[in-house]
């Protein structure tokens, strides 16, 4: 263990012994996420850099104060990428953040979802014990998978070190069509291509159009192209980016943004907000204006085999996650004991009982 990590060892064995609350923070580009932190700042950036990248082997290791924009872009020279897109929400993005919030962008439900390309992680715990799980390959993974389940613990569970990802080549081939719709034609028309080998990246939906990304091969590309038709949007790049960090006019102004994660086929239903759709159909966006009934959003969600999240704005205090089942909670509440038994690591982030 190296100085600092030394340092934050002690840093965290003294909070436990005063009970001191601590918030776990990288770039802080994703503070607004989760419960209110509280607690004293431990920032976590110090602790940056590349420790491992093997191109040809596809894998990634760094320490989790390095920021997301330069291991993307060490990937990108290599002709790799993270495949399941993590949204940046600002500058100050790092590793650490990554794994903690648990997010991913456009492209999780045709390439995996963060945790599916987590292999291994290095933490400390409450204890201000450093701990390894997992490694730098599959086969390292036995047993119950904690490396995959610090991804979107919120800095709950530890303080992360270092993380080993997957990576991926960047699609040889990519573009973007647009086609005029609205939601239930748009809906029908998704789950009639996710029946086809089409070689389609993300999808979205918002007013009265469809924007649809094709990756792959030229020859698939070309194809898919030909049969599909649509207009061809010009800097597709861009739009998807703007999607991911949610700078579009859409996710702009006041008011709350709710994010419904459901099955694909849930049926487009008017939930009283503007609503745009993501992943072919198991993400839905809305943007309210004035605070809604989360009883009715989370009721519907849960009808439609998914869950209701307060993503931005709002009054917290009417919980951002959806209510765990008892059994569930049980078990957070035993993890959350094993890791922290003082619960001092960015208390109450994922809900008040943890």
């Amino acid at each position: 263990m190296n100085d600092l990590l030394k340092s934050w060892s002690e840093r965290l064995r003294a909070a436990r012994e005063t009970r001191q609350e601590l918030e776990l923070r990288g770039g802080g580009s994703k503070s607004f996420y989760g419960q209110a932190p509280r607690g004293e700042v431990f920032d976590t950036r110090a602790y940056r850099g590349l420790i491992d990248y093997a191109p040809t082997e596809l894998v990634i290791t760094a320490r989790c104060g390095t920021p997301l924009a330069e291991i993307e872009q060490t990937m990108r020279e290599a002709g790799q990428m993270l495949a399941f897109e993590p949204p940046h929400y600002g500058p100050g993005a790092t590793l650490g953040g990554l794994l903690a919030a648990g997010l991913s962008g456009p492209r999780r439900p045709y390439a995996g979802a963060l945790r599916d390309y987590v292999l291994g992680v290095r933490m400390l715990d409450g204890k201000g014990t450093l701990l390894r799980f997992g490694g730098q390959v599959m086969k390292n993974v036995a047993g119950f998978d904690v490396s995959r389940v610090l991804a979107g613990s919120m800095g709950t569970l530890g303080l992360i070190t270092e993380v080993s990802l997957k990576a991926a080549p960047l699609p040889v081939a990519e573009l973007s069509l647009r086609f005029e719709s609205d939601a239930h034609a748009a809906l029908d028309q998704l789950a009639r291509w996710a029946a086809q080998p089409l070689p389609i990246s993300a999808t979205c939906h918002q007013g009265e159009v469809l924007t649809l990304r094709l990756s792959g091969a030229q020859a698939a590309v070309r194809a898919a192209r030909a049969k599909l038709g649509g207009e061809e949007v010009p800097a597709g790049a861009n739009f998807w980016s703007s999607l991911r960090e949610q700078t579009q006019a859409f996710f702009a102004g006041e008011g709350e943004l709710w994010r419904l994660s459901v099955k694909p086929t849930a049926p487009y239903t008017d939930l009283g907000a503007a609503q745009l759709i993501e992943w072919g159909g198991a993400l839905r966006w809305l943007r309210f204006v004035e605070s809604p009934d989360p009883v009715l959003l989370r009721d519907w969600a849960k009808a439609q085999g998914g869950h209701a999240t307060l993503f931005r704005g709002g009054h917290k205090n009417r919980g951002v996650f959806q209510p765990l089942a008892p059994a569930l909670l049980q078990v957070h509440q035993r993890l959350k004991r094993a890791f922290d038994p003082a619960g001092v690591l960015n208390p109450g982030r994922l809900y008040s009982e943890l």
